[in-house]
């Protein structure tokens, strides 16, 4: 470590701890600094936390997330400029104009509390001054060509000619999307999907999630990322499952559902981003935002653009943006807020419709988008076959079976039915309906307390079944992993009753889940997760009271730890400290000498302007400090 460097990190050292924990903790995370809690590089003091924060990679990174005005600003005091005045006279705003002294001390406090800054003057610490130093042998701007590199034109408006346009293939890409976000709700709400040990979906739940979505397995992931980030989705135990607000999310209508994903959207972006974004509402973005961004962030290269790509990504599918024009809602999103950006929305989507025509095929098809109530109690009866402005449901065996099993009788699926028809209820349908209620409950399934077996499946004359179906279902192989075996005429499961019920549910068998009496009770299946909460445990607590317990809240109220620190960081750099001593009568003089060495409770001094050699005892050392 050179002499500037100690030097800096002794100063640095009694800056951080001077701060309070709140301070430390959002400084911590404003420079991304990685915390080490064992090992070479832990922190376990003050002088470690101010060496990890002037270490060159640590600075470059800070350095790489400032936009052009401060950069300019820090490498102006870099040169030599040492007041306010000094800077503004070095360098311009935007506009060419002379940078008022005001924008450089705003600069300065925001640069000192990322620990760039010397605390009382316009100083930059030497690791950060070097690092400015050294920008143009990384193909990095120079102060000159951070001042005089010109900002690029104006961003292209979008013409009022073709905002119809866009906001016409927004509404498109906004529907689809609430409509993909919604089919995978539904599926994940059927069967979680299970996760891959080192993130993402795992490949069968992929293609099934593909499937039901009708989106190519690429999209899949997109898709969960944006409901995740809207808290439909959770994940919990290994598995991406439904949350609360994502069963309550399936129930509003389309416009206030597509709000919650652009509102999510708006809200995750980072506050700089949201700014520049908000700037242009009436601009095209592309390749004019991606040179302005550019220019503005002359460090920001692969981290600014793979933010930049995140967010615009997202706009274009959710329909904030059209070919890369803001549509008159996505515009209102970025400067009024979600209330205003879902009502443009809704003035633009398709209107939901409430009746359906019933085909003697068996299928349903809904002439536009159902509303909410109708969609949820209809998917209760039917099987989506697609989903589009007209979609198509279709009624099966198996369909009327997991409508049953949730509650439904046949009465009161034909009765609902009849209430949404616009062509009355086809012959094949009725007799469908009626022949699956008949078989329904041939198997039953109930719950045992045993510790070998924790379940039972049943099927005799009593309820309509016979050995024959028990039979069948024991040489499932789709059904081996339930691990059946037969005792007393029924199958015994040691997996829980429900596990069971919505297994041989799924394989299509006419299961009704029964109570202890043997009377008939619905079951839905309702594993859902929640977000995981922002009110944890912080990982920084644990730095702080490692530090804390180093010493006192004061530099100069601190013990023997914090004095040899110094001296061993002072000897190592062979720089000279002030030393002030405490004297027999209570008083004390400071002297600016070299420590040598430190034995037996005594440091060693050089003092070069005496050029004589001084011993102290360490307990006279009163406080340690920078040499002035």
């Amino acid at each position: 470590m050179s002499t500037t460097q100690a030097l800096a990190t002794q100063t640095l050292s009694v800056v951080l701890r001077s701060l309070t924990d709140a301070e430390l903790v959002a400084t911590i995370r404003a420079r991304e600094l990685v915390i080490h809690g064992s090992g070479s590089n832990a922190i376990r003091d003050y002088f470690d936390l101010a060496e990890a924060f002037l270490h060159p990679d640590a600075i470059q990174q800070t350095l790489t997330r400032l936009d052009r005005t401060t950069l300019t600003v820090l490498s102006a005091i870099a040169s030599g400029a040492s007041s306010a005045a000094d800077v503004a006279a070095r360098v311009t705003s935007d506009g060419g104009e002379p940078l008022p002294e005001s924008t450089v001390l705003e600069v300065a406090e925001r640069a000192r509390a990322l620990l760039l800054l010397a605390p009382d003057s316009l100083s930059l610490y030497e690791p950060v001054r070097a690092q400015l130093a050294a920008w143009p042998s990384f193909g990095l701007p120079s102060l000159e060509q951070l001042v005089t590199a010109a900002a690029p034109a104006a961003l292209e408006p979008v013409p009022d000619v073709d905002q119809r346009i866009i906001d016409r293939l927004a509404a498109e890409r906004a529907f689809t999307a609430t409509a993909a976000v919604t089919e995978l709700l539904a599926e994940i709400e059927r069967e979680p999907a299970r996760e891959l040990a080192k993130g993402g979906v795992s490949l069968p739940d992929t293609k099934r999630l593909a499937s039901g979505m009708s989106v190519d397995l690429e999209s899949v992931a997109t898709f969960v990322d944006v409901a995740e980030r809207a808290e439909l989705l959770a994940r919990e135990s290994g598995y991406t499952m439904i949350t609360e607000l994502g069963r309550s999310w399936l129930l509003l209508p389309t416009g206030a559902r597509w709000g919650a994903l652009a509102g999510a959207w708006h809200e995750r972006l980072p506050a700089d981003i949201r700014r520049l974004l908000g700037e242009r509402t009436h601009a095209l973005w592309g390749q004019g935002l991606r040179g302005y961004i550019d220019w503005l962030y002359p460090a920001g290269g692969d981290w600014m653009d793979q933010r930049i790509a995140s967010g615009t990504r997202d706009a274009e599918l959710l329909g904030i943006t059209a070919n890369q024009a803001p549509s008159t809602p996505g515009a209102l999103l970025l400067s009024e807020g979600a209330p205003e950006a879902i009502a443009a929305m809704g003035a633009l989507l398709p209107p939901e419709v409430s009746q359906v025509y019933l085909q003697h095929d068996l299928s349903v098809v809904a002439p536009g988008p159902l509303t909410p109530e109708v969609d949820a109690r209809l998917r209760g009866i039917a099987d989506v076959e697609s989903r589009a402005l007209a979609s198509t449901y279709r009624v099966s065996t198996s369909s009327v079976n997991r409508a049953m099993a949730a509650g439904e009788s046949e009465q009161s699926m034909l009765d609902f039915l009849r209430s949404i028809s616009l062509t009355g209820i086809p012959q094949p349908l009725a007799y469908l309906l009626h022949e699956a209620a008949t078989r329904y409950g041939q198997v039953r399934v109930g719950a045992l307390d045993s510790p070998d077996a924790r379940s039972y499946v049943s099927s005799d004359s009593s309820s309509g079944g016979d050995e024959h179906l028990l039979g069948t279902i024991a040489v499932d192989q789709n059904l081996s992993a339930l691990g059946f075996w037969r005792s007393e005429g029924r199958l015994l499961s040691r997996f829980t009753f429900d596990v069971v019920f919505w297994s041989l549910s799924d394989a299509r068998y006419p299961v009704a889940a029964e109570d202890s009496s043997g009377a008939i009770i619905a079951l839905r299946r309702q594993r859902t997760a929640r977000p995981v909460s922002t009110d944890t445990t912080d990982p920084l607590d644990a730095l702080i009271e490692r530090l804390r317990i180093g010493g006192a809240a004061e530099p100069q109220e601190e013990g023997q730890a914090w004095l040899l620190r110094q001296l061993d960081i002072a000897i190592k750099s062979k720089v000279e400290l002030t030393v002030t001593v405490r004297m027999p009568d209570d008083s004390e003089v400071s002297y600016v000498l070299e420590p040598t060495s430190v034995s037996s409770g005594r440091v060693r001094f050089r003092d070069r302007k005496s050029a004589i050699e001084r011993t102290l005892p360490l307990s006279s050392i009163a406080s340690l400090g920078p040499a002035t």
